[in-house]
């Protein structure tokens, strides 16, 4: 089995990136989801005009990750993301990208 990595990119508007990582600080329905392995929101240093944080989520597989994204759990919660960020007309995510990644190579720390 192969592991992966999805990266959800998201560019937010200078200054509002502390609202944002404040939903990632607590752990959600994902972190139970079967497959799942880890999350990391890194955040981008020196920006110039807009922000960036990368939501990294890794898995076990491509498979583990297709299901929570077909999964209930995965649509409630991005539809009560998205009917949040309808609601405020200021929303400070300017826009987002999911990118997908093979995880080919890990080292861990050696003994």
């Amino acid at each position: 089995m192969t592991m992966i990595k999805a990266v959800n990119t998201l560019r937010i508007k200078k200054g509002r990136t502390e609202e944002i990582l404040a939903r990632f600080k607590t752990p959600k329905s994902v972190h139970t989801f079967e497959g799942f392995v880890f999350m990391e929101v890194l955040k981008k240093e020196n920006t110039t005009d807009d922000e960036e944080l990368q939501i990294c989520t890794t898995w076990k597989s491509q498979a583990y990750f297709d299901a929570w994204r077909e999964s209930r759990a995965s649509k409630k919660a991005h539809a009560a993301k998205k009917k949040q960020e309808q609601k405020s007309e200021d929303s400070p995510i300017l826009g987002s990208e999911l990118s997908m990644f093979e995880v080919s190579i890990q080292h861990e720390p050696a003994e």
